[in-house]
């Protein structure tokens, strides 16, 4: 890491100016990225992924394809846990009960996934605590990492 910066990215920024241009990264102050939960994102996700890459940035995203596209680490909510749970209340619901008298329900269940490919082609090692700790560990670089 250059400087130990850490910026964090968020929509507003993203969709105000052009993020590849942005003076954090040209002037080359930013040394790791933390990209947040965001639809925009969802649908730049290659864009993003491959754009960390070649400036060689550490990233640190919050949905699990973004560590499949090739970022080096990813921790967020578990989607197929969370479309369980919409099958459960849509069963509830279809078989009689109403709405109104279903708990509200929070997510559950979280998943770190390390992509050990991207982090050696950045020279960044993985220790084995935290590879333990993985609920999933990604052995190749991934799509926008081959760019």
């Amino acid at each position: 890491m250059k400087s130990g910066w850490l910026s964090a990215i968020s929509s507003y920024r993203f969709r105000l100016a052009s993020w590849r241009n942005s003076p954090s990264f040209v002037r080359g102050g930013v040394g790791a990225l933390l990209v947040t939960a965001d639809p925009y994102f969802d649908v730049q996700r290659d864009r993003i992924v491959a754009f960390a890459a070649r400036r060689r940035l550490p990233a640190i995203y919050q949905f699990r394809e973004c560590a499949v596209a090739g970022g080096i680490l990813s921790y967020g909510l578990s989607f197929v846990d969370v479309y369980r749970q919409v099958g459960v209340y849509t069963a509830k619901i279809l078989n009689g009960a109403k709405p109104a008298e279903l708990p509200v329900q929070q997510v559950t269940k979280f998943e770190l996934i390390i992509n050990v490919k991207a982090a050696k082609t950045l020279g960044i090692s993985i220790s084995d605590n935290l590879l333990s700790l993985a609920d999933e560990v990604i052995e190749w670089a991934g799509i926008a990492a081959m760019r």
